[in-house]
C-alpha cells in the first residue's frame, strides 16, 4: 500500500489543511482521482507540526490488517525522523535548553506507528513539471494540489 501526504499552511492563522492519498498493491494509477484524497482541516499548528499531523492521522484511518505501508512525502523532518529516533529517545525528547521538544508527542505517536508497521519513507520532490513525473510524482501532485485548493476554500470562508 502506497500513503502520499502532504499539507497546506497558513501561517497568519495557524492554521492548515492535510490530505492524504491510499492507494491499494497493484490498483491502476489511472483509476485513482482526485475525489478520493481526504483532507482535514488543522488548527494551532505550525508547518512541520501539520506535515506530522497529517501523517499520524492517515495512519490512524488505515485499516488495521494492513502492516506493509509505503508513505511518500516531501517533508523532510518526516524523512529524517527514522534517524532521529535513538537520539530522541535517549533525550527523552528534552532540547539542550532543557524544554521538551514542540513536537516530542508527535514524535512518539510516529514511532509507535514505527514499531506496529513495515513503514518505508519515500522522499517525494514537489511542483516537478507535468513532463518530468513518474506515477508516484503524479499522485503526490494530486494530493499538494488538493491540499492547497481545501486551503484556498477555507480561507474565503473564513474572511
Amino acid at each position: 500500500m502506497r500513503v502520499f501526504t502532504d499539507a497546506s499552511m497558513c501561517p497568519k492563522t495557524a492554521s492548515g489543511v492535510g490530505a492524504y492519498l491510499i492507494v491499494y498493491e497493484n490498483e491502476p494509477v489511472g483509476l485513482v482521482d482526485e475525489s478520493r484524497v481526504q483532507r482535514k482541516e488543522f488548527n494551532n499548528t505550525r508547518s512541520t507540526r501539520l506535515e506530522l499531523q497529517t501523517l499520524l492521522w492517515a495512519l490512524s484511518d488505515l485499516d488495521c490488517s494492513i502492516r506493509k505501508i509505503e508513505v511518500f512525502t516531501d517533508c523532510q523532518n518526516i524523512l529524517n525522523l527514522p534517524g532521529r529516533r535513538d537520539r530522541l529517545e535517549a533525550s527523552n525528547y528534552i532540547a539542550k535548553n532543557n524544554r521538551q521538544l514542540t513536537n516530542a508527542d508527535l514524535y512518539q505517536q510516529f514511532y509507535q506507528y514505527m514499531d506496529q508497521l513495515e513503514c518505508t519513507i519515500t522522499k517525494v520532490k514537489g511542483h516537478k513539471s507535468a513532463a518530468q513525473r513518474n506515477d508516484n510524482d503524479r499522485l503526490f501532485a494530486m494530493v499538494d494540489k488538493a491540499a492547497r485548493k481545501a486551503l484556498r476554500a477555507r480561507k474565503v470562508r473564513v474572511q
